[in-house]
This record gives structure tokens, sequence and C-alpha cells, in this order.
């Protein structure tokens, strides 16, 4: 399949087209995670329970990930600037329905409108970045791409809370209206047209295989802890669903003549160890944010307020990471950057495996700002080598591609987590209270068979849950710091640019 050929912008265009694109990336990433404070208030209004509340996020999640992987065919059928725009037209719209919704079917249905037409901004902004700046200069393009996706997560949260205290939760979705505005203004304005394949044939049973697949492992990771996992025949029957629909795809796109996704750019062998290392490190972008705040607040007894202040540092050292690796990428070797920047990952992780109850607020601050610098330098140099070696063609399908196993990657990594959690608290409750007998000598001094001894045991019981969800805390951090090191041995296996001239 064959994609639009590359844009050339000079100048005060590129700058235009730059910002034009990064907003409405920004404005893509942010909605991942800003509705997520307001659900308690939408539950309200709706008169929702949790179950029925959680599919706003998941109909927002599931059909972005559905809708990602045929950005490549849309963009050569449509054109790359005609899809851009309408993406951001119909995610505006989208929006402004969800946040004038009455019911709770309607609010489903306008945020699973929202993830269709956003799922293509992320790869069309990377794709469109990658064309318009030449070779040497792409990590720096990858570093501006990569500030405005991964702040998204970052700044998502704080910006929803603040307009649902401020105004109401229907401003959650909309804000997007001025940024949506400005975007549309900017690439009619600046982005180049570009030849339209009108003829091409789209692949309905590749497209519908796959989209099966991502769907089934989509809603087993977000409904696999609620339902107590592969007990449940629902779980079960989507984990069958995901893995079978997925080896009906490969052996399609392998045998049919006109592919949804073209396996040909596989054989680049940067592309398909970029993918496989990404995925990894999804795992682990997500993960340690997803679970910090409840360890914080539940464990520490930490206010909202000190957890959010404690973490922000994360965030500022992903940008630095990946602003000064945009210029790094430029003269030193992509894999040598990738090294250091899963050391500092590592050693972050480690770090974190050794906290105890009395972990400082300096000690948060430090390895939360350390592992950001480690993700930041991680994503730029990864982002310019992944698309180094590979034939420009390509390019729109590869993006998406890349976007889709990184989002798979983090969803896979929190639903672990989470699961893994659980899972711990439970062993090592139970491991701990074993040792509470009447023929333990350190227990019968503290008197629990007396009169008081009921609530004596009270407390005794506190500590151990306490202690019991500490040890689970720091075993997934272990897990974190072991993906870590797994996908180190993918760096060895990527082809220098330099190496080509580039």
């Amino acid at each position: 399949m064959s994609a639009d050929p590359p844009s050339v912008a000079v100048g005060p265009n590129r700058a235009m087209i730059t910002l034009s694109v990064m907003l409405a990336t920004t404005m893509q990433a942010i909605d991942t995670t800003i509705a997520n404070v307001a659900l308690p208030h939408m539950q309200g209004a709706m008169a929702a329970t949790q179950d029925q509340i959680s599919w706003v996020l998941t109909s927002y999640i599931v059909s972005a990930a559905i809708m990602t992987p045929p950005t490549g065919f849309l963009a050569a059928r449509f054109g790359r600037k005609r899809l851009f725009i309408g993406a951001v037209t119909g995610f505006v719209v989208a929006s402004m329905l969800a946040g004038a919704a009455v019911n709770l079917g309607q609010l489903v249905f306008f945020r699973l409108m929202q993830g269709a037409f956003g799922a293509s901004l992320v790869p069309l902004s990377q794709a469109v970045l990658l064309d318009i700046y030449p070779r040497h200069q792409h990590g720096r393009a990858i570093a501006i791409w990569g500030v405005g996706v991964m702040i998204g997560p970052v700044l998502g949260p704080t910006l929803g809370g603040w307009l649902t205290e401020t105004l109401s939760w229907r401003w959650v979705f909309y804000i997007n209206l001025p940024v949506g505005l400005m975007a549309i203004t900017g690439l009619s304005l600046f982005v180049k047209r570009t030849y339209r394949q009108k003829k091409l044939p789209f692949d309905w049973a590749g497209f519908t295989l796959l989209s099966l697949s991502i769907g089934a492992l989509q809603m087993m990771l977000d409904r696999g802890q609620s339902q107590d996992w592969f007990s449940a025949p629902e779980i079960v029957i989507e984990a069958v669903l995901a893995v079978l629909c997925l080896y009906l795809f490969v052996v399609h796109i392998m045998t049919t003549q006109r592919p949804f996704l073209n396996p040909a750019m596989f054989r680049d062998r940067n592309l398909s160890m970029g993918l496989s290392f990404m995925f990894l490190v999804g795992i682990i972008f997500l993960s340690t944010m997803a679970i910090l705040p409840p360890f914080l607040q539940t464990l520490k007894g930490w206010p909202v307020i000190l957890t959010g202040l404690v973490l922000a540092p994360r965030g500022l050292g992903m940008m630095l990471g990946m602003m000064v690796m945009g210029r790094l990428a430029e003269r030193f070797d992509p894999r040598l950057l990738i090294a250091g920047g899963m050391m500092m990952i590592v050693i972050s992780l480690y770090s974190m495996s050794q906290f105890t109850l009395e972990v400082s607020q300096k000690d948060i601050i430090w390895t939360g700002f350390a592992q950001g610098l480690g993700l930041g330098s991680v994503f730029v140099p990864m982002g310019v080598i992944t698309f180094a070696t590979l034939d420009e063609k390509y390019r729109t399908e590869a993006t998406a591609l890349f976007s889709l196993v990184r989002n798979i990657g983090s969803s896979i990594g929190v639903s672990i987590s989470f699961a893994l959690l659980a899972r711990n608290i439970q062993i090592n409750h139970a491991e701990l209270a074993a040792h509470i007998t009447p023929f333990n000598p350190l227990v019968t001094a503290l008197g629990i068979t007396g009169p008081e001894g009921v609530g004596r045991l009270a407390i005794i019981n506190a500590q151990i849950n306490q202690q019991a969800a500490l040890i689970g805390y720091l075993n997934d951090f272990r897990f974190m710091m072991g993906i870590s090191l797994l996908a180190a041995p993918f760096i060895l296996l990527l082809r220098s640019p330099h190496k080509k001239g580039g």
C-alpha cells in the first residue's frame, strides 16, 4: 500500500504546520485521560453505576485502538490533508455532542465517535513531521511530537479536575472546540494536498479480523480485574477471540494480494525491532503513574494535591529528556542514547523497589524525575531509528502501528500491574497472618488472649494489611524493572541510521 509522498515545507510554513499538527495531537492525547477525574460527576449526572460509567473511558479506548491501524489506507485513499482535517473536525463535533449528552447512552456513543475520529491524529502528525523535516532533523521532529503525545497523560487529569471543579464536567469536552478550530485553520492554510489513490480497494476481511482481535483484547484488559480474570467466562471468550482473530489476521495478510497492512514493511529490521521494543516500553510507561497515586494516598496518607505535586517532576523529566535527545539524536548513535535512557529507567525502578513506609518526598521526586528523563531519552531516539531505514511509502502505516503497539503495551501494563498488586496483597497477607498464632511467644506477649485481645488483634491486622500492600507495590516495581531489562537486548538488533548516510 502506498502512502503519500513527503511534503516539503520550509521557513514559516514548517513552523505553522508543526504548530497545527501538534495542537491536534495534544488535544487528542489530553482527551485520553482528561475525563478520568470527572467520572464521579458524570456518574451522578447520569444516574449510572460504577460499571456503567466506566464505559465512558472504555468506549473511547476501544474505538481508538480499532481505528488506528486503518490510518495508512485512509491517508492513501482520501489524501493525508483531507483525512487530517476530517479527523479533527469529527473529533471536535463528537466532543461538543459528548458535552451536551443528556443520558449515558448518548455520552458513551459520542465518546466512541471521539475515539474513532481521534485515532488517526497521532500517527498522522508523526508522519507529517517526519516528512516536512529533513532526515538529519528527525530527532528534533520526534522530540516535538513526543512532547505533545506524552504530555497528555500528565496534563489531562490536572486540567480535567480544574475544569470540573471550576465550571462543569461538560467542559472537559467543550475545551476541545477552540483548540480544534485553531488546528483546522492551520491545517487548511499550510499543509499541502497530497495525491489520492481513488481506486485503492479496502481489505475488509483483514480489518475485521484485526478489529475483533484489538477490541476483544481491550475489553479483556479493561474488565479483567472486576470480573476476576479467567474465572469468568466473559474474559475467557475475549482472550480466545483476541488470539484466534490475530492468528487469522496474520495468515490473511501473508496470503492475500492486497492486504490491509503490507507485510513487506516488516522486512525492515529496524521497524520490527522498534515495534517490539516500544511494546515493552509501553508496559512501563503508564504503569508507574497508575499505581503510585494509590501507594502515596492509601499507604502514606498523602492528600491528592501533594500527590500530584510530587509526581509532576516525572512529566518534567520526560519533556527535558525529549528536548535534549531531539538535539543529540542528530549527532550521536541513537542506540547509545536509548541504552542510556534504559539505564536511568532501571536505576529508578530499582530504587522504587526499595521504598519503605517512611519514604520521603525527596525520594519520590528524584526517582520520578529520573524515570521521566529516561523515558524521554528513549522515545525520541527510538522514534528516529525505527523509521530511519524504512521506505517512505510505508511511513503512515508504520507510524499508526507505532502508536498502536505503544497504547496496547500501556493497557497491558496497567492491567497486569493492578492484577499482580491485588494477587500479591492477598498472598502476602496470608503469609504474614500465618505467624499470628497463640504458639508464637512474641504474639502471646502482646496479650491477645486477654479482655483487650480483640482490639489488639484489630491493630495487628491493620499493620499486616499495610505491610502486605507495601510488599505488593514493591513487587510491581520489580516486575517493571524486569520488563526494562527484557527490552534491553532489542537495542543490539537495531541498525544505526548513520551507516546509511542518513
